[in-house]
């Protein structure tokens, strides 16, 4: 998880990653910063997000995003 946390405090320095439960649904992170973050992931973790992963509710929060890190790279 710290890993996930150094990534995304990159790519969005001034969010509150630790907080913040609606990344998506409250527009905090925009399409071009989720683009980065699943480039990251796919690179960092070696896992490949399919189009059926990139939902909301996979983005919406730090905890969903390593859960899913997590699912897949099981």
């Amino acid at each position: 998880m710290e890993e996930l946390m150094e990534i995304l405090e990159d790519i969005c320095p001034d969010v509150d990653f630790e907080q913040e439960e609606a990344l998506v649904d409250d527009r905090i992170i925009s399409s071009f910063e989720i683009l980065s973050i699943i480039s990251e992931l796919n690179a960092h973790f070696g896992i490949t997000l399919t189009p059926a992963e990139i939902i909301p509710d996979n983005f919406n929060s730090a905890k969903a995003l390593w859960a899913m890190v997590c699912r897949l790279k099981a």
